[in-house]
């Protein structure tokens, strides 16, 4: 299996490829009516879980806990639901699937800190 440092880098950049694309798309298209959907895309998708990556990275111990893999989980959720639920709300003025995105994006960051204040930042060094 992957190391979950690895799932959230290449998941990041798949974000950014389908973000990348749509930006394309907007701009031969003349119509960057869904600009703040392209832009959380690649905010949260790309960018955040970037972070997050390097954060597994750097601190294996918090890498290998089942909390860690809640948070991989639930950072894709946020993305799957918030993006199209921010199409829906500029496209038909239906906000329930993005605000249900907006919360899993705060629980998404919530569940981080508690992570990084839970396990710190970086290895531990061992005291000579």
């Amino acid at each position: 299996m992957r190391s979950l440092a690895t799932l959230f880098f290449a998941t990041g950049a798949v974000f950014a490829l389908c973000g990348m694309a749509w930006g394309i798309q907007m701009s031969a298209t003349q119509d960057h009516t869904l600009s703040p959907a392209h832009g959380h895309l690649n905010l949260i998708g790309f960018v955040a879980m970037s972070v997050f990556g390097a954060y597994y990275a750097l601190t294996p111990t918090a890498a290998v806990s089942r909390l860690a893999r809640i948070h991989y989980v639930l950072s894709v959720a946020t993305i799957l639901v918030l993006v199209p639920g921010i199409v829906l709300a500029i496209s038909q003025g239906a906000e329930t699937l993005a605000k249900a995105g907006s919360v899993l994006a705060l629980l998404t960051m919530g569940l981080f800190v508690y992570t990084v204040l839970r396990y710190g930042a970086g290895v531990e060094r061992q005291s000579s």
